[in-house]
């Protein structure tokens, strides 16, 4: 219950509201691997992370991944169906062991049907992630590959100057939108610069205004 208060979608919704969609939803235990869906499949209900990290990803034919999202502890995913009935735009999977709460649909289109001054909340949800598309469209027209390295790495850190990265250097590539070798070089070039310091997945940042620059 305390988790779905928290997610914007639901934050409008009374306790009796909460109630019936915790009601309505399983929590499902996952291991590293687990695919929650896959790009195309049917959708019919949406998610939130208990813990853990799950990445949201689409694959070419040739099988290389670009990874879209990272979600992590009170994230929602796999919302879109919901409003437009197709089928899944991505793929969802854990990258470790994680929990998450499957809440299916028709529990949400009840609750709306029965109180449609609750759509504004959907409007704002949606109006966050066609921000967040254009954000990432301007990212990929305007920064290199290092810009984008710099400014995931940054994201990933939040406002920690030690932090872990939480993903492969190939998940990393594919948050990026690039080969796993260009990330590394920027990478690199960031350890030489002595704007990081990196022991495995551990690093450290030690000129964050740097990196920032470096990321707009």
């Amino acid at each position: 219950m305390s988790l779905l208060q928290n997610v914007e979608l639901f934050g409008d919704f009374s306790d009796d509201e909460h109630r019936r969609v915790a009601d309505a939803a399983d929590v499902l235990d996952l291991v590293r691997g687990d695919v929650l869906f896959d790009e195309g499949s049917e959708a019919d209900a949406c998610y939130v992370v208990i813990d853990g990290r799950i990445a949201i990803s689409n694959r070419s034919v040739d099988g290389r991944e670009s990874m879209v999202a990272l979600m992590e502890r009170g994230d929602l995913f796999g919302e879109m169906g919901l409003f437009d009935g197709m089928g899944r735009s991505a793929e969802a999977r854990a990258l470790e062991s994680s929990q998450a709460i499957r809440i299916p649909y028709d529990v949400l289109r009840a609750v709306w049907d029965d109180r449609p001054d609750l759509l504004w909340s959907v409007v704002r949800l949606l109006s966050q992630r066609i921000r967040s598309t254009d954000e990432a469209l301007a990212d990929a027209f305007f920064l290199d590959v290092t810009g984008r390295t710099a400014k995931h790495l940054l994201d990933l850190a939040g406002d920690r100057d030690e932090f872990e990265i939480p993903i492969t250097q190939e998940e990393l590539a594919g948050l990026v939108g690039a080969s796993r070798e260009r990330v590394n070089k920027a990478i690199a070039s960031f350890l030489k610069l002595g704007w990081i310091e990196q022991q495995d997945r551990q690093y450290r940042i030690l000129n964050r205004r740097e990196l920032e620059i470096r990321s707009s």
